[in-house]
């Protein structure tokens, strides 16, 4: 026993080695799968531009391959002809191009079926490709639109960004469709549900974010307070305070969050570490009021709305082409 415990830390570092290969082996395979898939639409396209091959002549493929290559699958007359729309949709595309070989089939059909802009597909593309996504963890990124959202924040929020860059890791509006709580509900409620539902809330979030407690007591001189949510954000390196509000967003949240921040900074914070980020989460909230209270705020705050239903897809899709004309109109 004592040899085990010895020789411990060599061999998780071999385990180490071996998940590290095994890993490698898979996106290898994977890479190698997309590029076939590629060249099979390829073919077909071509073959449909010089001989008038259609959705009959892949039929015909299909049931040729099923009988005189069954050991093949995936080759269903329908996925052949999604492997010519996909060799349609990124040929020549030298940015994007590169990217479909890095995540799955399931997860390219699903960008191609969502996604109407060269924009919103790298978007995905590379969210899919830094966290690993599987197929229903994407799927609900697309459904809850988080790249019109995440577009609108960054828009809105240029100059207070500017200011201070750690916030641009938040957005100023939240889908938290999968909490399970009564219609009429507390702060205290909202909490727990977020909590009974941790992994969803952070895909939400982002998955730099680790969750650090509930209720996190920070005590100034003699008394103890509580924040609601603590996190800790490895891309920004820093601690990150969010409070939870029920109702719409006063200026005097923001006060209390900022002396949250500032214990945070003095008595929790790592040397190492960047100063700690803040967001109040608030139901609704007045724009103008918000940049009024942000406005002359040192600490890097941000007011945010969440709601419990999938946003409205063609109101956001309305939004963003308004502020892009606004920008493009302020250019010229």
């Amino acid at each position: 026993m004592s040899d085990i415990i010895k020789y411990n830390g060599d061999f998780e570092s071999i385990i180490e080695i071996i998940e590290r290969s095994k890993t490698r082996a898979i996106r290898a395979v994977n890479a190698e799968m997309i590029e076939m898939y590629w060249q099979i639409g390829e073919y077909i396209s071509k073959k449909a531009v010089s001989d008038g091959w259609g959705k009959s002549v892949v039929q015909d493929f299909a049931d040729f391959l099923k009988r005189e290559y069954p050991s093949a699958s995936g080759f269903s007359a329908q996925n052949i002809w999604r492997m010519k729309q996909f060799y349609e949709t990124y040929k020549g595309n030298e940015k994007l191009s590169p990217l479909v070989r890095e995540i799955t089939w399931s997860n390219n059909l699903l960008i191609m079926a969502g996604c109407k802009t060269d924009e919103s597909k790298e978007f995905y593309l590379r969210l899919c490709i830094a966290n690993g996504y599987g197929k229903r963890e994407l799927e609900r990124q697309i459904d809850s639109m988080l790249f019109e959202r995440t577009m609108l924040s960054s828009e809105k929020n240029k100059a207070l960004i500017a200011q201070n860059p750690a916030i641009g890791a938040l957005r100023d509006s939240y889908v938290l469709e999968f909490l399970d709580i009564p219609e009429e509900y507390k702060e205290k409620d909202l909490r727990r549900s977020i909590i009974a539902n941790l992994k969803q809330f952070i895909l939400e979030f982002g998955k730099d974010f680790t969750f650090m407690g509930e209720e996190y007591r920070v005590q100034v001189g003699n008394t103890d307070f509580f924040i609601d949510l603590l996190f800790y954000n490895r891309a920004l390196s820093c601690l990150v305070a969010i409070e939870l509000k029920v109702g719409k967003f006063k200026p005097e949240h923001l006060g209390q969050l900022n002396f949250y921040l500032e214990a945070l900074n003095r008595d929790v914070k790592k040397p190492n570490e960047n100063p700690s980020v803040g967001l109040i989460l608030c139901t609704y909230k007045d724009d103008t009021v918000v940049e009024y209270a942000l406005s002359s705020n040192l600490s890097p705050a941000m007011v945010a709305d969440y709601t419990l239903k999938l946003p409205d897809k063609k109101l956001l899709e309305l939004k963003l082409r308004e502020i892009a004309m606004l920008a493009e109109n302020a250019e010229n």
